[in-house]
């Protein structure tokens, strides 16, 4: 069975949360978007604390409905505190037992998928929001909600990087909208709940998270290039190549995003993310040459037409808000990252995309 992580890498974030991971002992978790890529990594780590760390281990409810991902190695059984349950997030999850915590990771994140599952998108970030908030109020538990970078839309070039106080330019009609806007109300309703109900809730804005166990069907760039790196297929470089990124690797995303949720100010979002390098598509074609000391052909296309129009020309993060709140310092720099994702993609992948 395909290996969804990279065990080093689970111990790596263990090690980054060690500071504040006791914050888990004993108390019950209800993780959505379980089966995604981040919900992986998340049941992961928790169960690797359970086995290793915790004097009391956690109870984790994990969700997912899997329209968009593989059932995970342990769909429908409880091992190592980690209970997966297939249920849709929109709905009210029946439990009377309290919840301390909720990771609401429930999401469709990747342009492919939003745009052929646009309402579905919607419902998750909306609705599926609502619910979690509802659960929190009643519990009087803690809330993180995963938004996104994409709320920001196509920032001016004055507001690169990026930081939460930039109000966006994002297009209510666009092609990206069902996304882009659903998070930026999924991210009001966490507000709200928080100054009418005071529900401790966050969010985080994830910048291009990327590592081992995302699915090859996924069709963003990284990706898309490793499949075709297995393949011996050319790269496809969508416009014109220039569009800038920055990457952050998956232990330094998880160990962002459980920081937010255990030291978070109640009711403020949080970037998280790597701001360093940014860097053309171009360029990272450039960088994967080197790392695997080979020549890659490119191709310059135009973008498919299940891809939505609007991608933004820049997207870099500010975590300077992270850094002081949070203490938040990614670690893994961008060729060490690469080299860790191409190494397992090149594994695991089939080059049949």
């Amino acid at each position: 069975m395909e290996k969804l992580y990279i065990e080093k890498d689970i111990e790596e974030i263990v090690s980054k949360i060690s500071g504040f991971s006791k914050e888990f002992s004993g108390k019950r978790i209800l993780l959505t978007g379980a089966g995604g890529f981040l919900g992986r990594y998340f049941t992961a780590t928790l169960a690797y604390l359970n086995q290793h760390v915790l004097d009391k281990p956690c109870e984790v409810i994990a969700l997912d409905n899997f329209i968009t991902s593989n059932n995970p190695v342990y769909n429908e059984q409880k091992i190592h505190g980690i209970q997966y349950v297939k249920h849709d997030v929109i709905l009210p999850f029946e439990d009377e037992s309290k919840f301390d915590f909720i990771l609401h990771a429930a999401g469709i994140a990747s342009p492919f998928y939003y745009r052929k599952f646009p309402l579905e998108t919607m419902d998750v970030a909306i609705n599926g929001t609502r619910s979690m908030l509802e659960r929190a109020k009643r519990d009087n538990a803690k809330l993180l909600f995963f938004s996104s970078s994409e709320i920001y839309g196509d920032p001016d070039s004055n507001n690169v990087p990026t930081g939460e106080s930039y109000r966006g330019n994002v297009s209510c009609l666009g092609a990206r909208a069902c996304y882009d806007e659903s998070k930026r109300v999924g991210e009001t309703l966490c507000k709200v709940y928080h100054t009418i109900h005071g529900v401790k809730s966050n969010m985080v804005r994830p910048f291009n998270v990327y590592g081992p166990g995302m699915q090859e069907q996924d069709y963003r760039v990284l990706p898309n290039f490793a499949s075709r790196m297995k393949a011996g297929r050319p790269f496809n470089l969508y416009g014109d190549g220039r569009q800038t990124r920055t990457f952050c690797y998956i232990t330094d995303a998880i160990y962002g995003f459980l920081s937010a949720l255990v030291s978070g100010i109640a009711g403020e979002p949080y970037n998280i993310g790597n701001p360093n390098p940014e860097i053309s598509m171009i360029d990272l074609v450039n960088m994967i040459e080197k790392i695997y000391e080979m020549k890659i052909s490119k191709h310059v296309v135009e973008y498919p037409d299940s891809y939505p129009a609007d991608e933004p020309l820049r997207r870099c993060p500010d975590i300077t808000k992270a850094r002081t709140q949070l203490n938040y310092h990614p670690t893994v720099g961008l060729e060490e990252g690469l080299r860790r994702f191409f190494d397992w993609t090149n594994a695991h992948f089939s080059g049949e995309l």
